[in-house]
């Protein structure tokens, strides 16, 4: 590969890795200010709801997910995160649950499995009527976490061009370097 190759793969992987960069830096500065709305809404919550009936005592005993994290290897070999609910169902678990037929006797239907109950709403914990600014809390606490997983991928993808920056400048180093000594050959050295 000729240097001047070289040095236009180098500048189109350092544009791209700096626009990846700034990208970057604004879902930061995005996060932090989805954070710090959330935190400012829950405060306006327990000013509103009281400082006693907004906190770990109406936390449920038993916890479970509402969104899961999940990833995936893209095209390119780097891997991707994103964020769906816990109820919804992956393309895998879509189907027959079993192989075949089965023949049932009568007319009697009994239920072959229970569904799988659907994620209670934990604004439910603080009863029924929560005031806005809890649910103003939840939406911006959700955007938060979609807004880390799209910056994990982006910073993978940022680690491999920084990884592949360097190569190429080794290689770019290499070339020139053979370049500006002709006389010694590969089996010399």
């Amino acid at each position: 590969m000729a240097a001047a190759d070289l040095r236009a793969e180098l500048d189109s992987l350092l544009l791209q890795l700096l626009g990846e960069l700034e990208e970057l830096e604004a879902k930061r500065a995005a996060l932090n200010a989805r954070v710090e709305e959330g935190w400012l809404s829950l405060s306006k919550a327990r000013y509103a709801m009281g400082a006693k009936s907004v906190g770990p005592l109406q936390y449920a005993s038993r916890m479970e997910p509402q969104v899961c994290v999940c990833t995936s290897e893209a095209q390119d070999g780097l891997q991707k995160f994103w964020v769906v609910r816990a109820g919804a169902q992956t393309p895998e678990e879509v189907g027959p649950r079993e192989a075949g037929l089965r023949r049932r006797k009568g007319l009697t239907r009994t239920a072959d499995r229970e569904p799988s109950p659907a994620p209670q709403d934990p604004l439910n914990w603080f009863g029924i009527l929560v005031p806005h600014s809890l649910r103003q809390a939840q939406a911006s606490f959700r955007e938060g976490l979609q807004l880390a997983a799209e910056m994990a991928t982006l910073q993978i993808r940022i680690d491999w061009g920084r990884s592949q920056l360097r190569g190429l400048q080794e290689k770019l180093k290499q070339l020139e370097l053979g370049a500006a000594q002709p006389g010694i050959t590969e089996a010399g050295q």
